[in-house]
C-alpha cells in the first residue's frame, strides 16, 4: 500500500468523525491527537524515535485494549495527562483521596497536546478509528517515513475547498523550487516567521539530510545542530501549532525544549525577539492587520503599515543576517501598492539585492484569483554582504503566469512547470551565476528560437518580448515604474483584440439566436417531463 493510498484511508476516516458532529475545519486536529499516538508507537517498535517517548497510561497499547465508554472517558484522561503531564489517581495509601500523579516532564510534548480536548461523544465512532489505524499496514510506511505519511494528511486536508484550511496553503512543488534555489547549508539557521504546519521547515531539513546521509555524515555536534537549532518558526494559531510541532518531530527536526516552532505573533513581541537568520522561507498570511487575530504590535519596523504582507516583509530582510538568503511569497498587491509600499520596496531594495522575481501562476492557491510572486532576495549587495545603500542593481524576473495552463483539480500544478525556471536562476544561490536574457521560454518550441538568437547574438527586442526571463535594471524601475515591482511584457493570448471584433450588430444577432435555441431546448425537455411552463 501506498502513502497516497494510506493518506486516502486516513482522509476517509474523517466520515466517522462527522458521524460524531465533528465539522471540516477540525477533522485533522481530531484526528491527528490519536493519529500521533499511533505513530509515536510505530516509531518506537521499529527502534526510530529514541527521545521524547509517550508515559506509560499513555501509549497506543493503553486504548487499543480497551472498549465502550471506558475507552473514551480514559482517552481524554490521557489528553489531559500528556498536555498537563499530570494524571489524577486515587491515592493507594487513603482510597477515598484523589492525588496529582506526574507522569512525564517534557515540555514538547506538553507543547503539542496543549489545551487538547476530543469533541468525540461516541465510544463507537473511537472504537472505529482506533480498529481502522490498526489495520494500516504500517510496515509498509517506514521505508517512506511517517513524517512524510502525515505530511501528505495534512496536503490532503488543504485541499479540501470546503475546510477553509490551508486556504494559501504553499504548493510542495513550489515550496521544494524555493529550497533548491536558496540551498540551505549546514549550521545555517533556517527560519519560517510565517511557519504553518512548518512546510518549509521540514522540506529545508529534507534538502540538507539528502546531502549528507541522513545527517551521518556529519561530526556529532554539527548534527545535534542541525536537529535542535537549525530550525525555528512561528506560528500563531494554536491548533496549527500543534501540527507543525508534530510534523516537525516525525521528520526528526526536534528544536529546543519546547519544539522547533513558537506559538506567538512575529508581528508582536515575539518576532522582535527572534535571532538573526541565515536563510528565511516563509509565506505570509494574506490579508490586513484588522482581518485576523495576526495585530501588528511591533516597534522597530520603520514604516508603519496595516498590510500585513509589508509588515513581515520588513521582518524578514531586517532579521536576515548579512549575506543572508531569503524567498518569501507574496501577493501582487506587495508589488505595485503605493504610499508605505514604495516606502518599504525602496528600503528592500537599499538593504538587500532583490535578484529575482517568479511570477506565479493564478490557481494554484486554494483561493480563486490570488495572484502572487515569489522574491528572492540577499542581504547586502552582490559584491559586499556588509553594503546598506543601492544593494539591487539589476532584477531578473521569470514570468511563470501568462499563456500559462488553468491549474486546478484537473491540471495540478507540479514541479515540471518550474525547470525551466531553476535552470536560468543558476547554481549560485544568491542569484549571482550568470544569466542571459531570452536564454529560457517555458515553451519549448519557443526555447529553441531563443538559443538559436542566442547563439546568434541575434537576441532582438521582439524575441526578449516573447521570453518568459527578463533583466530590469534598478534605474529603469525608478524612472520608468516608480519603484513598482508589478512588471510585465508578455502579450495575454487569452486577451480579445476589440479592434478585429465584428460589428456589434452582428454580436446582438449571434447573441439572441444562441438564447433562443438555448429556450427551445428547455421547452422541448420540459415537454419531455410533461411540466408545463
Amino acid at each position: 500500500m501506498s502513502n497516497n493510498d494510506i493518506v486516502q484511508k486516513l482522509w476517509n476516516l474523517c466520515d466517522v468523525l462527522r458521524d460524531d458532529g465533528i465539522n471540516y475545519s477540525d477533522y485533522v486536529t481530531e484526528l491527528v491527537l490519536l493519529l500521533f499516538i499511533k505513530m509515536v508507537h510505530e516509531n518506537t517498535e521499529a527502534g526510530i524515535l529514541q527521545k521524547h517517548l509517550l508515559p506509560v497510561g499513555c501509549r497506543w497499547t493503553d486504548l487499543n485494549s480497551k472498549s465502550g465508554i471506558t475507552l473514551l472517558n480514559d482517552y481524554k484522561a490521557v489528553l489531559l495527562a500528556l498536555s498537563t503531564g499530570k494524571r489524577q489517581e486515587i491515592n493507594p495509601k487513603k482510597p477515598g483521596e484523589i492525588v496529582e500523579v506526574t507522569v512525564h516532564s517534557d515540555p514538547l510534548i506538553s507543547a503539542i497536546y496543549a489545551d487538547a480536548q476530543t469533541r468525540l461523544r461516541e465510544p463507537r465512532h473511537l472504537e472505529q478509528l482506533i480498529k481502522n489505524l490498526d489495520q494500516i499496514d504500517w510496515f509498509s510506511v517506514q521505508k517512506d517515513g511517517l513524517g512524510d505519511l502525515y505530511e501528505g494528511l495534512l496536503e490532503k486536508n488543504a485541499n479540501e475547498t470546503k475546510s477553509g484550511a490551508g486556504q494559501y496553503f504553499t504548493p510542495r512543488a513550489i515550496i521544494n523550487c524555493m529550497v533548491r534555489c536558496i540551498k540551505p547549508q549546514i549550521k545555517n539557521i533556517i527560519q519560517d516567521p510565517a511557519a504553518g504546519t512548518a512546510g518549509f521547515l521540514v522540506a529545508a531539513d529534507h534538502y540538507l539530510r539528502q546531502k549528507t546521509n541522513d545527517y551521518y555524515d556529519l561530526d556529532a555536534k554539527d548534527a545535534n545542530f542541525q536537529k535542535n537549532k537549525a530550525f525555528i518558526g512561528v506560528e500563531l494559531v494554536p491548533n496549527t501549532h500543534r501540527l507543525a510541532l508534530m510534523n516537525c518531530l516525525l521528520h526528526g527536526i526536534e528544536g529546543g525544549d519546547n519544539g522547533a516552532i513558537i506559538l506567538g505573533n512575529t508581528l508582536g513581541q515575539v518576532g522582535q525577539n527572534l535571532a538573526p537568520a541565515d536563510i528565511i522561507l516563509a509565506n505570509p498570511p494574506f490579508g490586513t492587520s484588522k482581518g485576523g487575530d495576526a495585530s501588528i504590535t511591533r516597534d522597530d519596523l520603520t514604516y508603519e503599515t496595516t498590510n500585513k504582507q509589508l509588515a513581515f516583509l520588513q521582518h524578514i530582510y531586517r532579521n536576515l543576517k548579512p549575506g543572508g538568503r531569503a524567498a518569501v511569497v507574496l501577493p501582487d498587491n506587495v508589488l505595485f501598492e503605493a504610499g508605505k509600499g514604495t516606502d518599504i520596496r525602496r528600503d528592500l531594495m537599499n538593504k538587500c539585492n532583490l535578484h529575482t522575481i517568479l511570477r506565479l501562476p493564478t490557481g494554484i492557491f486554494y483561493a480563486q484569483g490570488v495572484k502572487t510572486n515569489v522574491l528572492f532576495f540577499t542581504k547586502g549587495s552582490a559584491i559586499d554582504k556588509l553594503q546598506q545603500e543601492n544593494c539591487t542593481q539589476n532584477i531578473w524576473i521569470y514570468d511563470l503566469r501568462t499563456n500559462m495552463p488553468n491549474f486546478g483539480k484537473r491540471t495540478p500544478f507540479g514541479e515540471q512547470y518550474l525547470q525551466p525556471f531553476e535552470m536560468v536562476y543558476g547554481q549560485n544561490p544568491d542569484g549571482t551565476s550568470p544569466r542571459q536574457e531570452g536564454e529560457w521560454s517555458f515553451n519549448s518550441h519557443e526555447n529553441e528560437l531563443n538559443k538559436s538568437a542566442s547563439k546568434e547574438n541575434q537576441i532582438t527586442n521582439d524575441s526578449l518580448e516573447k521570453s518568459r526571463w527578463r533583466c530590469f535594471s534598478r534605474d529603469w524601475i525608478a524612472k520608468t515604474k516608480g519603484d513598482s515591482l508589478d512588471i510585465s511584457w508578455l502579450k495575454d493570448n487569452n486577451n480579445i483584440d476589440t479592434a478585429s471584433l465584428p460589428d456589434p450588430r452582428v454580436l446582438a444577432k449571434f447573441a439572441k439566436d444562441e438564447l433562443t435555441a438555448a429556450l427551445g431546448e428547455l421547452e422541448f425537455l420540459l415537454s419531455e417531463l410533461e411540466v408545463t411552463i
